[in-house]
């Protein structure tokens, strides 16, 4: 699954994203998440420590998540934020991301879902 930021990324679109990400996951079965936060402006320690919160209560247990960011303020923002987690962070490079996702020791390696999303994103990147 992919979870889009942009704009300003609060404590509240945070909160919102996480709510959706568990939504789709408990539908899907789905486990792995990437982030693109490419059109993200900002990040504050505020809004990553929230981020900490949420998936200290349980939220997000056992997701493997890509980040993809632009720079590296946005990049120490999410190395916060999703530290406790299976993460990785990517600089502009959503194919890399994806191919860390589909790794033999992922959970995604065999998941339908993400073959198609990944198939979509390569469609839409081509025109």
């Amino acid at each position: 699954m992919i979870a889009r930021i942009r704009g300003e990324a609060t404590e509240a679109l945070l909160w919102r994203c996480q709510t959706r990400v568990l939504e789709i996951v408990a539908k899907t079965c789905s486990r792995c998440v990437l982030y693109d936060l490419l059109e993200a402006h900002s990040l504050s320690a505020d809004a990553a420590l929230s981020q900490v919160y949420l998936d200290e209560g349980g939220a997000g247990v056992g997701l493997r998540r890509a980040i993809v960011v632009p720079d590296s303020h946005l990049a120490y923002m999410a190395r916060l934020a999703f530290g406790g987690s299976d993460h990785r962070i990517f600089y502009s490079d959503i194919a890399g991301a994806f191919k860390w996702l589909e790794q033999e020791d992922s959970p995604c390696a065999d998941d339908p879902i993400a073959a198609h999303e990944r198939q979509e994103s390569s469609v839409q990147a081509q025109h």
